[in-house]
């Protein structure tokens, strides 16, 4: 017999796995056959993959395709180290974008938001950066991509910034959600400590129009402060810092 929980109302306000009940000393059949098809999604969505043509399409802007120096997702996911390389033949098909706003979107660990997510976000993003008075490289579409890709991209473009959009690790109750992360300078050698990171861009969670307004707040913060990552405190007010 499942045993009811007097917090179950809490379900209501989160996709959480809370007040699931019991069925004696286990989780309910129900509760149990949940988590394991929540489960099995996640892990679908660390194998999944991009569309690249239906990618560039939906982007409607210059891209150009690169992929890292993991050979295949098995690598991808064993070599952290070779997801942040990029593969030496496509060193020479990147144009020089010197002083420009870089987007790079890559896969990351679920491709499955990016596919979606990555297009409104950018929509929204480059008509602000552009009335900034900010020039937009051609976007970079990155396979096998871990996050630091996104500074030997940069660095070899001549960008001033570049943003990585990567799919995040799914989660048991998120496979899509989408990151992004921002980086003043690129170049081989940054750490994590000199990013700054908006997360949990999907339908359940921040919108791609608020996330542009924070990217435009961060972009102007990051240009005056000289600087992104640990010295770059997110304190976004209700205006933005760039007009």
């Amino acid at each position: 017999m499942t045993v009811p929980t007097p917090w179950v109302e809490l379900r209501r306000f989160t996709a959480a796995r809370v007040a699931l009940g019991r069925a004696g000393h286990g989780l309910p059949t129900a509760a149990h056959l949940d988590f394991q098809e929540a489960h099995a999604r996640a892990r679908d969505a660390v194998h999944s993959t991009l569309d690249l043509d239906a990618l560039e399409a939906a982007l409607g802007l210059p891209a150009i395709r690169v992929a890292s120096q993991a050979a295949d997702r098995r690598g991808y996911l064993l070599r952290p180290d070779l997801g942040r390389r990029l593969h030496e033949a496509d060193r020479a098909r990147l144009p020089p974008a010197p002083g420009a706003f870089l987007f790079v979107v890559a896969d990351g660990l679920s491709a499955i938001g990016v596919q979606s997510g990555a297009p409104a976000l950018i929509a929204a993003a480059v008509p602000l950066l552009r009335r900034a008075g900010l020039a937009i490289a051609p976007v970079v579409l990155a396979s096998q991509a871990r996050v630091a890709l996104g500074d030997e991209i940069g660095e070899a473009m001549g960008a001033a910034m570049v943003a990585v959009l990567i799919g995040e690790r799914p989660g048991l109750s998120a496979t899509d959600s989408l990151g992004l992360y921002l980086t003043l300078g690129p170049r081989r050698g940054r750490t994590d400590a000199e990013r700054n990171c908006i997360s949990n861009i999907r339908p359940g969670g921040l919108s791609p129009a608020a996330a542009a307004e924070k990217l435009l707040w961060l972009t102007g913060a990051a240009l005056q402060l000289g600087a992104t990552g640990v010295a770059l405190k997110d304190e976004q007010p209700s205006g933005t810092l760039l007009p």
